[in-house]
């Protein structure tokens, strides 16, 4: 039988919600897990496939990996790692990628697999290998793989063309074995290098500025096994926040961090909705159709283009016509056909997407393509006349503990079947 998860119309949502660790917090953090030896105790993991793919990295790496309480991991690094990430796990897991700087700071050499993941269009990793070029490393690309190798990492002064948060890792990861100070301009400011910041100096590190535009890093010999909570996922509770908005309704987001989506709250503020932060996180209600606005994606702190496809769901159904431009990557928009089968009026243009407000959507038969565009289609068909079905419901598994059940609890008309 076909995998897929079926929606009715639903709404008003009601109710509570646990918002998890954050995805792209928890992978750097593992990967960080390769810098030292001993045991290392994660808490707050999401039960996600692409946590289970790291998992299935580091094991290979040599290192250890249990599942301990729920949303607890404990790693064990015995040292002596072998420093190689095999195609098939990278291929699965774009993330994959920030092992290459732990490991050639740790180890002096590492082999890891050119990445695949989301279908993003081509996200080159040259700003990574630049950085840590700028450290000492030498790469050389064959058979499908990159391997690096260094005799020893010195600090250095690294400007970052665009802030590119998978590079800002993957140097921050280096540069705090390396010997003497590293500073990186342009760095990325996202939520999730300051968790990544934070860990690092649990461990011993010494990482200065992280969620600036500079971090600046001082080397140190030696990091020691550690215990850390991963900060909750933003991109989660905006997919919660958004089905609210298009379902209508009145929910607490649990553990959600509001200062970490300062931008989409205001947004989607401005589009009728009511939130606040109170003690548990985050209040969310929608009583009235949204308005429609426009909106562009920008490195944090401005709108993420991983809650991009959640906004385009809102403005589908909302009063009005949005302009919605993609900045960052290329091959985003590709979920915007599945919303046109659903009815959406929606016309795209390069970077640039026109979406003019339907009164209600259409149940229809439609495909994930990645994480989070899979979120947003499930979360479209809340207003959408007659069944829709969401086809290839692994992309959201990649990225979603729960997310069915969480939306049934809440009231919504949600099943998979399997």
């Amino acid at each position: 039988m076909m995998d897929r998860i079926l929606v009715k119309p639903s709404g008003p949502l009601y109710g509570d919600v646990k918002i998890n660790g954050a995805k792209n917090s928890a992978l750097k953090l593992m990967a960080a897990c390769s810098l030292a030896e001993g045991t290392f105790h994660l808490k707050n993991v999401p039960d996600i496939t692409d946590v289970r793919l790291m998992s299935e990295l580091l094991v290979s790496l040599g290192m250890t990996v249990r599942a301990l309480e729920t949303n607890s991991l404990e790693i064990k690094n015995p040292g002596n790692l072998t420093a190689e990430a095999p195609y098939e796990l990278v291929e699965k897991m774009r993330a994959s990628i920030v092992v290459l700087g732990p490991l050639l700071a740790r180890y002096g050499n590492a082999r890891v697999a050119l990445p695949g993941g989301d279908d993003f269009g081509p996200r080159p990793i040259d700003m990574h290998l630049r950085g840590l070029e700028m450290l000492g490393a030498e790469f050389e690309s064959k058979h499908g793989y990159i391997e690096g190798k260094c005799k020893k990492l010195l600090g250095s002064q690294i400007v970052l063309e665009f802030p590119s948060v998978g590079a800002t890792e993957n140097i921050m990861m280096a540069a705090v074995l390396a010997e003497g100070t590293t500073t990186i301009e342009n760095a990325a400011r996202e939520p999730e290098i300051a968790d990544l910041a934070s860990f690092l100096n649990r461990m011993g590190g010494n990482v200065l500025g992280a969620g600036t535009s500079t971090i600046i890093i001082e080397g140190v010999q030696k990091l020691d096994a550690v215990e850390h909570s991963v900060i909750p996922d933003r991109i989660e509770a905006a997919t919660y926040l958004a089905a609210t908005g298009i379902a209508g309704g009145e929910i607490n987001l649990i553990g959600a961090r509001p200062d970490h989506m300062d931008m989409l709250c205001q947004k989607v503020g401005e589009m009728g909705m009511r939130i606040s932060a109170n003690s548990d996180g985050l209040w969310v209600m929608a009583n009235k159709s949204l308005n429609a606005v426009d909106l562009a994606t920008l490195p944090y702190p401005g709108i993420a283009t991983d809650y991009k496809p959640f906004l385009v769901a809102m403005l589908t159904v909302s009063e009005g016509v949005g302009i919605v431009t993609e900045n960052l990557f290329s091959g985003r928009f590709r979920y915007i056909d599945e919303l046109i089968r659903m009815g959406a009026d929606i016309r795209t243009e390069g970077h640039h997407a026109v979406i003019r407000g339907v009164s209600n959507l259409s149940g229809a038969p439609v495909r994930a393509h990645d994480i989070r565009a899979g979120a947003a289609l499930v979360v479209a068909a809340l207003n959408a006349q007659g069944e829709t079905e969401i086809r290839d419901p692994y992309h959201i598994d990649r990225g979603y503990e729960g997310l069915v059940d969480n939306l049934s609890s809440l009231g919504a008309e949600i099943t998979r079947e399997k």
